[in-house]
Protein backbone atom coordinates (compact mmCIF):
# COMPACT_ATOMS: atom_id res chain seq x y z
CA UNK A 1 0.00 0.00 0.00
CA UNK A 2 1.35 3.63 -1.12
CA UNK A 3 1.33 6.11 1.71
CA UNK A 4 -0.54 9.64 1.06
CA UNK A 5 0.48 13.33 0.83
CA UNK A 6 -0.92 14.94 3.91
CA UNK A 7 -1.30 18.82 4.40
CA UNK A 8 -2.58 19.14 8.30
CA UNK A 9 -0.24 20.27 11.13
CA UNK A 10 -0.31 20.24 14.30
CA UNK A 11 1.99 23.20 16.12
CA UNK A 12 3.49 21.86 20.08
CA UNK A 13 5.19 25.11 21.21
CA UNK A 14 6.05 26.62 24.75
CA UNK A 15 3.99 29.40 25.15
CA UNK A 16 7.20 31.63 25.77
CA UNK A 17 7.68 30.86 22.07
CA UNK A 18 4.75 32.29 20.63
CA UNK A 19 5.92 34.49 18.39
CA UNK A 20 7.50 31.34 16.82
CA UNK A 21 4.88 28.75 16.77
CA UNK A 22 2.76 31.81 14.85
CA UNK A 23 5.35 32.86 12.31
CA UNK A 24 5.72 28.62 11.50
CA UNK A 25 1.76 28.82 11.60
CA UNK A 26 1.47 31.89 9.03
CA UNK A 27 4.00 30.17 6.58
CA UNK A 28 2.49 27.18 6.31
CA UNK A 29 -0.99 28.17 5.96
CA UNK A 30 0.04 30.54 2.86
CA UNK A 31 0.96 27.51 1.60
CA UNK A 32 -2.32 25.59 1.56
CA UNK A 33 -1.75 24.10 4.82
CA UNK A 34 -4.39 23.31 7.51
CA UNK A 35 -2.75 24.07 10.86
CA UNK A 36 -3.71 24.10 14.42
CA UNK A 37 -2.02 25.44 17.79
CA UNK A 38 -3.40 26.49 20.83
CA UNK A 39 -3.55 29.76 20.28
CA UNK A 40 -6.19 31.14 22.34
CA UNK A 41 -4.96 29.35 25.28
CA UNK A 42 -7.39 26.52 26.05
CA UNK A 43 -8.52 25.63 29.23
CA UNK A 44 -6.76 22.28 30.94
CA UNK A 45 -10.35 20.84 31.06
CA UNK A 46 -10.76 20.89 27.56
CA UNK A 47 -7.78 19.46 26.40
CA UNK A 48 -8.57 15.89 25.30
CA UNK A 49 -11.49 17.26 23.76
CA UNK A 50 -9.71 20.39 21.34
CA UNK A 51 -5.60 19.66 21.86
CA UNK A 52 -5.91 15.58 21.52
CA UNK A 53 -8.89 15.08 19.17
CA UNK A 54 -6.70 17.79 16.92
CA UNK A 55 -3.48 15.89 17.49
CA UNK A 56 -5.19 12.60 15.95
CA UNK A 57 -6.38 14.29 13.27
CA UNK A 58 -3.35 16.10 11.86
CA UNK A 59 -0.67 14.13 10.12
CA UNK A 60 2.26 16.12 11.08
CA UNK A 61 3.06 17.34 14.58
CA UNK A 62 5.57 19.90 14.60
CA UNK A 63 7.25 20.34 18.26
CA UNK A 64 9.23 23.98 18.53
CA UNK A 65 12.44 23.40 20.73
CA UNK A 66 14.25 25.83 22.76
CA UNK A 67 16.40 26.06 25.54
CA UNK A 68 14.21 27.19 27.74
CA UNK A 69 10.78 25.23 26.76
CA UNK A 70 11.63 21.97 27.98
CA UNK A 71 12.04 23.31 32.01
CA UNK A 72 8.92 22.47 33.02
CA UNK A 73 8.43 19.35 31.00
CA UNK A 74 9.29 16.98 34.18
CA UNK A 75 6.00 18.14 35.71
CA UNK A 76 3.58 15.03 34.24
CA UNK A 77 0.82 17.29 33.87
CA UNK A 78 2.60 19.05 31.68
CA UNK A 79 1.20 20.40 28.34
CA UNK A 80 4.02 20.31 26.04
CA UNK A 81 4.98 16.89 27.72
CA UNK A 82 1.54 15.32 26.85
CA UNK A 83 1.62 16.85 23.69
CA UNK A 84 4.61 14.74 22.62
CA UNK A 85 3.70 11.98 24.20
CA UNK A 86 0.08 11.56 22.04
CA UNK A 87 1.53 12.28 19.03
CA UNK A 88 4.14 9.60 19.99
CA UNK A 89 1.22 7.31 20.96
CA UNK A 90 -0.71 8.54 17.32
CA UNK A 91 2.44 7.68 15.02
CA UNK A 92 2.32 11.24 13.98
CA UNK A 93 4.72 12.37 11.36
CA UNK A 94 6.97 13.97 14.18
CA UNK A 95 9.51 17.17 13.17
CA UNK A 96 11.36 18.42 15.82
CA UNK A 97 12.31 22.18 14.87
CA UNK A 98 15.12 23.14 17.09
CA UNK A 99 15.69 26.85 17.79
CA UNK A 100 18.52 29.17 19.40
CA UNK A 101 21.60 26.87 21.25
CA UNK A 102 18.76 23.73 21.57
CA UNK A 103 20.95 20.93 22.53
CA UNK A 104 19.64 16.93 23.26
CA UNK A 105 22.37 16.45 25.08
CA UNK A 106 22.21 19.58 27.33
CA UNK A 107 21.78 18.50 31.35
CA UNK A 108 18.35 20.05 31.24
CA UNK A 109 16.94 18.30 28.29
CA UNK A 110 18.27 15.08 29.16
CA UNK A 111 16.16 15.21 32.60
CA UNK A 112 13.51 16.51 31.11
CA UNK A 113 13.19 13.92 28.55
CA UNK A 114 12.40 11.08 30.20
CA UNK A 115 10.71 8.42 29.76
CA UNK A 116 8.53 7.93 26.64
CA UNK A 117 9.69 11.23 25.56
CA UNK A 118 13.85 9.85 25.83
CA UNK A 119 12.59 9.30 22.07
CA UNK A 120 12.23 12.87 21.64
CA UNK A 121 15.66 12.99 19.97
CA UNK A 122 15.38 9.90 17.64
CA UNK A 123 13.82 11.56 15.28
CA UNK A 124 14.78 13.97 12.00
CA UNK A 125 14.87 17.43 13.46
CA UNK A 126 15.26 20.70 11.31
CA UNK A 127 17.42 23.96 12.91
CA UNK A 128 15.77 27.00 12.65
CA UNK A 129 17.97 30.42 12.72
CA UNK A 130 15.59 33.45 12.35
CA UNK A 131 18.17 34.96 10.03
CA UNK A 132 17.10 32.10 7.73
CA UNK A 133 13.76 31.40 8.69
CA UNK A 134 12.39 31.68 5.45
CA UNK A 135 15.15 29.05 3.94
CA UNK A 136 14.38 26.61 6.61
CA UNK A 137 10.49 26.86 6.08
CA UNK A 138 11.15 25.78 2.36
CA UNK A 139 13.32 22.91 4.17
CA UNK A 140 10.38 21.99 6.18
CA UNK A 141 8.02 22.07 3.77
CA UNK A 142 10.07 19.91 0.87
CA UNK A 143 11.78 17.50 3.27
CA UNK A 144 9.88 17.17 6.18
CA UNK A 145 6.69 17.35 5.28
CA UNK A 146 6.32 16.24 2.00
CA UNK A 147 6.08 12.72 2.99
CA UNK A 148 4.24 9.58 2.47
CA UNK A 149 2.13 8.41 5.55
CA UNK A 150 -0.11 5.39 6.60
CA UNK A 151 -0.94 6.58 9.65
CA UNK A 152 -4.59 6.89 10.35
CA UNK A 153 -5.47 10.46 10.70
CA UNK A 154 -8.66 10.71 12.96
CA UNK A 155 -12.16 12.30 12.06
CA UNK A 156 -12.16 15.65 14.71
CA UNK A 157 -15.64 16.20 16.08
CA UNK A 158 -18.01 19.28 15.61
CA UNK A 159 -17.76 20.25 18.99
CA UNK A 160 -13.47 20.77 18.62
CA UNK A 161 -14.10 21.55 15.17
CA UNK A 162 -15.37 24.88 15.95
CA UNK A 163 -13.43 25.74 18.89
CA UNK A 164 -10.27 24.67 16.41
CA UNK A 165 -11.88 27.16 14.01
CA UNK A 166 -12.19 30.27 16.39
CA UNK A 167 -8.59 29.36 17.34
CA UNK A 168 -7.69 29.28 13.39
CA UNK A 169 -9.52 33.06 12.88
CA UNK A 170 -8.31 34.62 15.72
CA UNK A 171 -4.74 33.68 14.71
CA UNK A 172 -5.14 34.67 10.51
CA UNK A 173 -6.64 37.83 12.16
CA UNK A 174 -2.96 38.53 13.94
CA UNK A 175 -0.31 40.70 12.86
CA UNK A 176 2.61 39.43 10.71
CA UNK A 177 5.25 38.12 12.81
CA UNK A 178 8.47 40.08 11.90
CA UNK A 179 12.10 39.63 12.23
CA UNK A 180 12.24 41.72 15.48
CA UNK A 181 10.00 39.09 17.43
CA UNK A 182 12.06 36.07 16.11
CA UNK A 183 14.89 38.09 16.98
CA UNK A 184 13.75 38.60 20.24
CA UNK A 185 13.21 35.46 20.81
CA UNK A 186 16.52 34.33 20.35
CA UNK A 187 18.17 36.48 22.40
CA UNK A 188 15.92 35.86 25.22
CA UNK A 189 17.00 31.80 24.84
CA UNK A 190 20.75 33.20 24.70
CA UNK A 191 20.10 34.97 27.89
CA UNK A 192 18.62 31.98 29.29
CA UNK A 193 21.53 29.48 28.56
CA UNK A 194 24.15 32.16 30.11
CA UNK A 195 21.67 31.94 33.29
CA UNK A 196 21.70 28.42 33.80
CA UNK A 197 25.22 28.54 33.64
CA UNK A 198 25.72 31.46 36.11
CA UNK A 199 26.92 34.03 33.46
CA UNK A 200 24.22 36.48 35.39
CA UNK A 201 26.12 39.85 32.79
CA UNK A 202 25.68 38.09 29.89
CA UNK A 203 22.52 37.01 30.30
CA UNK A 204 21.10 40.63 31.63
CA UNK A 205 22.78 41.84 28.32
CA UNK A 206 20.88 39.18 25.99
CA UNK A 207 17.65 40.00 28.15
CA UNK A 208 17.75 43.64 28.32
CA UNK A 209 18.44 43.13 23.65
CA UNK A 210 15.42 41.26 23.84
CA UNK A 211 13.05 43.67 25.57
CA UNK A 212 14.66 46.35 22.90
CA UNK A 213 13.70 44.49 20.39
CA UNK A 214 10.41 43.33 22.07
CA UNK A 215 9.23 45.89 24.63
CA UNK A 216 5.70 43.99 25.68
CA UNK A 217 7.99 40.12 25.89
CA UNK A 218 7.29 39.13 29.53
CA UNK A 219 9.54 36.61 30.14
CA UNK A 220 13.05 38.71 29.61
CA UNK A 221 11.77 41.44 32.14
CA UNK A 222 11.25 38.34 34.94
CA UNK A 223 14.76 36.56 33.92
CA UNK A 224 16.59 40.09 34.06
CA UNK A 225 14.79 40.93 37.63
CA UNK A 226 15.79 37.67 38.86
CA UNK A 227 19.54 38.48 37.57
CA UNK A 228 19.45 42.11 38.36
CA UNK A 229 18.81 41.33 42.03
CA UNK A 230 21.10 38.27 42.40
CA UNK A 231 23.62 40.65 41.28
CA UNK A 232 22.86 43.63 43.91
CA UNK A 233 20.88 46.15 41.12
CA UNK A 234 17.46 46.26 43.06
CA UNK A 235 16.34 49.11 41.74
CA UNK A 236 16.75 47.47 38.23
CA UNK A 237 14.92 44.65 39.32
CA UNK A 238 12.08 46.37 40.86
CA UNK A 239 11.37 48.51 38.09
CA UNK A 240 11.19 44.97 35.96
CA UNK A 241 9.01 43.36 38.53
CA UNK A 242 6.98 46.19 38.01
CA UNK A 243 6.53 46.24 34.30
CA UNK A 244 5.99 42.16 34.68
CA UNK A 245 2.95 43.49 36.61
CA UNK A 246 1.50 45.50 34.29
CA UNK A 247 1.91 43.14 31.90
CA UNK A 248 0.54 40.30 33.23
CA UNK A 249 -2.47 42.18 34.95
CA UNK A 250 -3.28 42.90 30.88
CA UNK A 251 -2.92 39.44 29.82
CA UNK A 252 -5.03 38.32 32.79
CA UNK A 253 -7.52 41.28 31.62
CA UNK A 254 -7.53 39.71 27.89
CA UNK A 255 -7.22 36.20 29.06
CA UNK A 256 -8.55 35.36 32.85
CA UNK A 257 -8.13 31.39 32.25
CA UNK A 258 -4.02 31.88 31.66
CA UNK A 259 -2.76 30.57 34.84
CA UNK A 260 1.09 31.32 33.88
CA UNK A 261 0.31 35.28 33.79
CA UNK A 262 -0.94 34.39 37.47
CA UNK A 263 2.05 32.64 38.17
CA UNK A 264 4.12 35.55 36.47
CA UNK A 265 2.31 38.17 38.33
CA UNK A 266 2.48 36.21 41.79
CA UNK A 267 6.41 35.66 41.19
CA UNK A 268 6.63 39.68 40.52
CA UNK A 269 4.54 40.47 43.47
CA UNK A 270 6.51 38.09 45.74
CA UNK A 271 9.46 39.87 44.79
CA UNK A 272 8.27 42.90 45.69
CA UNK A 273 7.04 41.94 49.27
CA UNK A 274 3.29 41.71 48.56
CA UNK A 275 2.76 38.13 49.53
CA UNK A 276 -1.11 38.23 50.45
CA UNK A 277 -1.46 39.49 46.32
CA UNK A 278 1.18 36.93 45.54
CA UNK A 279 -0.82 33.49 47.60
CA UNK A 280 -3.67 34.85 45.43
CA UNK A 281 -2.34 34.51 42.30
CA UNK A 282 -0.55 31.59 42.81
CA UNK A 283 -4.06 30.06 44.41
CA UNK A 284 -5.72 31.26 41.04
CA UNK A 285 -2.93 29.48 38.99
CA UNK A 286 -2.95 26.15 40.60
CA UNK A 287 -6.81 26.51 40.22
CA UNK A 288 -6.45 26.37 36.56
CA UNK A 289 -3.69 24.17 36.63
CA UNK A 290 -3.89 22.07 39.70
CA UNK A 291 -0.46 19.72 38.35
CA UNK A 292 1.94 22.85 38.31
CA UNK A 293 4.55 22.13 39.87
CA UNK A 294 6.15 25.69 39.60
CA UNK A 295 2.94 26.85 41.00
CA UNK A 296 3.03 25.34 44.27
CA UNK A 297 7.07 26.14 44.31
CA UNK A 298 6.49 29.63 44.20
CA UNK A 299 3.50 29.60 46.51
CA UNK A 300 6.19 27.96 49.06
CA UNK A 301 8.06 30.64 48.54
CA UNK A 302 5.95 33.24 49.29
CA UNK A 303 4.47 31.41 52.19
CA UNK A 304 7.67 31.18 53.96
CA UNK A 305 8.56 34.93 53.02
CA UNK A 306 5.45 35.55 54.85
CA UNK A 307 6.32 33.28 57.54
CA UNK A 308 3.69 30.58 57.51
CA UNK A 309 6.46 27.40 57.24
CA UNK A 310 4.07 24.62 57.61
CA UNK A 311 2.13 26.32 54.45
CA UNK A 312 5.36 26.17 52.83
CA UNK A 313 6.14 22.91 53.51
CA UNK A 314 3.67 21.51 52.01
CA UNK A 315 3.33 23.43 48.94
CA UNK A 316 7.62 22.02 48.22
CA UNK A 317 6.01 18.25 49.07
CA UNK A 318 3.69 19.04 46.43
CA UNK A 319 6.08 20.42 43.73
CA UNK A 320 8.71 18.10 44.79
CA UNK A 321 6.02 15.04 44.34
CA UNK A 322 4.97 16.55 40.49
CA UNK A 323 8.47 16.89 39.67
CA UNK A 324 11.11 14.90 41.58
CA UNK A 325 13.92 16.86 40.09
CA UNK A 326 12.97 19.95 41.44
CA UNK A 327 15.89 21.77 42.35
CA UNK A 328 14.90 25.10 44.33
CA UNK A 329 12.17 23.12 45.68
CA UNK A 330 14.81 20.72 47.69
CA UNK A 331 16.91 23.92 48.73
CA UNK A 332 13.87 26.22 49.83
CA UNK A 333 12.76 22.98 52.15
CA UNK A 334 15.99 22.68 53.40
CA UNK A 335 15.65 26.11 54.58
CA UNK A 336 12.24 25.44 56.20
CA UNK A 337 13.42 22.38 57.40
CA UNK A 338 16.12 24.43 59.23
CA UNK A 339 14.05 26.62 60.68
CA UNK A 340 12.25 23.98 62.09
CA UNK A 341 15.20 22.26 63.92
CA UNK A 342 14.73 19.20 61.30
CA UNK A 343 18.59 19.35 60.21
CA UNK A 344 18.85 15.78 59.30
CA UNK A 345 15.55 16.24 56.78
CA UNK A 346 17.30 19.73 55.81
CA UNK A 347 20.47 17.76 54.67
CA UNK A 348 18.82 15.41 53.09
CA UNK A 349 16.88 17.74 50.91
CA UNK A 350 20.63 19.53 50.28
CA UNK A 351 21.94 16.30 48.94
CA UNK A 352 19.03 16.01 46.91
CA UNK A 353 19.11 19.24 45.54
CA UNK A 354 23.11 18.72 44.90
CA UNK A 355 22.25 14.93 42.92
CA UNK A 356 20.20 17.36 40.74
CA UNK A 357 22.24 19.77 39.91
CA UNK A 358 25.92 19.15 41.52
CA UNK A 359 27.51 22.34 40.50
CA UNK A 360 25.28 24.48 42.77
CA UNK A 361 26.48 26.69 45.14
CA UNK A 362 23.15 27.04 46.93
CA UNK A 363 22.87 23.69 47.69
CA UNK A 364 26.09 23.54 49.51
CA UNK A 365 25.38 26.96 50.79
CA UNK A 366 22.00 25.00 52.20
CA UNK A 367 23.51 21.82 53.58
CA UNK A 368 26.44 24.12 55.50
CA UNK A 369 23.51 26.00 57.42
CA UNK A 370 22.08 22.39 58.48
CA UNK A 371 25.69 21.38 59.94
CA UNK A 372 25.74 24.70 61.48
CA UNK A 373 22.51 23.55 63.49
CA UNK A 374 23.88 20.00 64.14
CA UNK A 375 27.03 21.76 65.40
CA UNK A 376 29.98 20.91 62.99
CA UNK A 377 31.44 24.07 62.68
CA UNK A 378 34.20 22.14 60.57
CA UNK A 379 32.25 20.51 57.98
CA UNK A 380 29.84 23.83 57.30
CA UNK A 381 33.54 25.56 56.78
CA UNK A 382 34.11 23.00 54.38
CA UNK A 383 30.80 23.27 52.20
CA UNK A 384 31.16 27.24 52.49
CA UNK A 385 34.36 26.84 51.20
CA UNK A 386 33.41 24.49 47.96
CA UNK A 387 30.16 27.55 47.26
CA UNK A 388 32.55 29.71 47.13
CA UNK A 389 34.95 28.23 44.41
CA UNK A 390 31.51 27.58 42.53
CA UNK A 391 30.56 30.83 42.71
CA UNK A 392 33.23 32.87 44.32
CA UNK A 393 30.91 36.63 43.51
CA UNK A 394 28.41 35.21 46.23
CA UNK A 395 28.10 37.86 48.75
CA UNK A 396 25.62 36.07 51.13
CA UNK A 397 27.93 32.63 51.28
CA UNK A 398 30.73 34.76 52.42
CA UNK A 399 28.30 35.74 55.23
CA UNK A 400 27.29 32.47 56.26
CA UNK A 401 31.17 31.69 56.10
CA UNK A 402 31.94 35.01 58.44
CA UNK A 403 30.11 33.69 61.23
CA UNK A 404 30.80 30.64 61.46
CA UNK A 405 34.27 31.41 61.66
CA UNK A 406 33.51 34.09 64.38
CA UNK A 407 32.16 31.51 65.97
CA UNK A 408 34.83 28.68 65.71
CA UNK A 409 36.90 31.33 66.92
CA UNK A 410 38.89 31.86 63.75
CA UNK A 411 38.74 35.80 63.87
CA UNK A 412 41.33 36.89 61.36
CA UNK A 413 40.07 34.67 58.77
CA UNK A 414 36.69 35.85 59.42
CA UNK A 415 38.22 39.24 59.40
CA UNK A 416 39.56 37.90 55.95
CA UNK A 417 36.54 37.21 54.60
CA UNK A 418 34.71 40.43 56.00
CA UNK A 419 36.69 42.68 53.48
CA UNK A 420 35.85 40.53 50.80
CA UNK A 421 32.10 40.08 50.99
CA UNK A 422 31.55 43.62 51.77
CA UNK A 423 32.29 44.90 48.45
CA UNK A 424 30.13 41.94 46.84
CA UNK A 425 27.48 42.45 49.23
CA UNK A 426 27.13 46.09 48.94
CA UNK A 427 23.80 46.52 46.91
CA UNK A 428 22.16 43.91 48.60
CA UNK A 429 18.53 44.34 49.64
CA UNK A 430 18.68 45.98 53.25
CA UNK A 431 17.57 42.68 54.95
CA UNK A 432 20.73 41.16 54.06
CA UNK A 433 22.77 43.85 55.12
CA UNK A 434 21.18 43.92 57.87
CA UNK A 435 22.33 40.03 58.52
CA UNK A 436 25.52 41.16 57.61
CA UNK A 437 26.28 44.17 59.94
CA UNK A 438 24.97 41.74 62.81
CA UNK A 439 27.47 39.42 62.23
CA UNK A 440 29.74 41.59 62.15
CA UNK A 441 28.74 43.16 65.72
CA UNK A 442 27.58 46.44 64.23
CA UNK A 443 24.55 46.43 66.14
CA UNK A 444 23.53 50.10 65.26
CA UNK A 445 23.66 49.93 62.15
CA UNK A 446 21.78 46.56 61.94
CA UNK A 447 19.19 47.35 63.66
CA UNK A 448 19.10 50.53 61.53
CA UNK A 449 18.74 48.55 58.08
CA UNK A 450 16.51 45.42 59.50
CA UNK A 451 14.06 48.39 60.29
CA UNK A 452 13.90 49.72 56.86
CA UNK A 453 13.72 45.61 55.47
CA UNK A 454 10.57 45.20 57.51
CA UNK A 455 8.77 48.15 56.41
CA UNK A 456 9.92 47.26 52.99
CA UNK A 457 8.08 43.97 53.47
CA UNK A 458 11.32 42.38 52.52
CA UNK A 459 10.93 39.68 55.22
CA UNK A 460 8.53 39.21 57.94
CA UNK A 461 9.34 39.83 61.56
CA UNK A 462 8.49 35.83 62.27
CA UNK A 463 11.50 34.85 59.76
CA UNK A 464 13.31 37.19 61.54
CA UNK A 465 12.83 36.26 64.73
CA UNK A 466 14.15 33.12 63.93
CA UNK A 467 17.07 33.98 61.57
CA UNK A 468 20.44 32.96 63.31
CA UNK A 469 22.36 35.97 61.81
CA UNK A 470 20.88 37.93 64.51
CA UNK A 471 22.14 35.75 67.17
CA UNK A 472 24.56 38.61 68.57
CA UNK A 473 21.95 41.52 69.10
CA UNK A 474 19.24 38.78 70.19
CA UNK A 475 18.67 39.99 73.27
CA UNK A 476 18.87 43.64 72.80
CA UNK A 477 15.52 45.69 73.42
CA UNK A 478 15.29 47.35 70.40
CA UNK A 479 15.60 44.63 68.55
CA UNK A 480 12.98 42.78 70.22
CA UNK A 481 10.43 46.14 69.54
CA UNK A 482 11.26 45.96 66.16
CA UNK A 483 10.12 42.16 65.40
CA UNK A 484 7.04 42.91 67.60
CA UNK A 485 8.31 40.39 71.07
Amino acid sequence: MTGRIEKTVFISYRRTNLPWALAIYQHLTSQGYDVFFDYLSINSGDFEKIIVENIRGRAHFIVILTPSALERCQEPGDWLRREIKTAMDEKRNIVPLMLESFDFGGPATVKALTGKLENLKKYNGLRVPSEYFFEAMNRLREQFLNVALDSVVHPISESAKQITKEHQVAANDSKQVGQEQLSAQEWFERGYVFQEAYNLDEAIRCFTVAIRLKPDFIEPYMHRAWARSVKGDLEGAIEDDDEVIRLNTEAIRLKPEDDNAYNNRGIALTARGDFDGAIADFDEAIRLNPDSAGAYYDRGAARQAKGELESALADYDEAIRLEPDLHNAYINRAGVRNLKGDFDGAIADSEEAIRVKPNSFAAYSSRANSLVGKHDLDGAIANLNKAIRLNPDAGMVRLSLISILRKSGRKAQADEQEKLARELIAKENEYNLACFEAICSNTDKALELLKIALGKNQVSKQLARQDRDFESIRDDPRFKELIGE
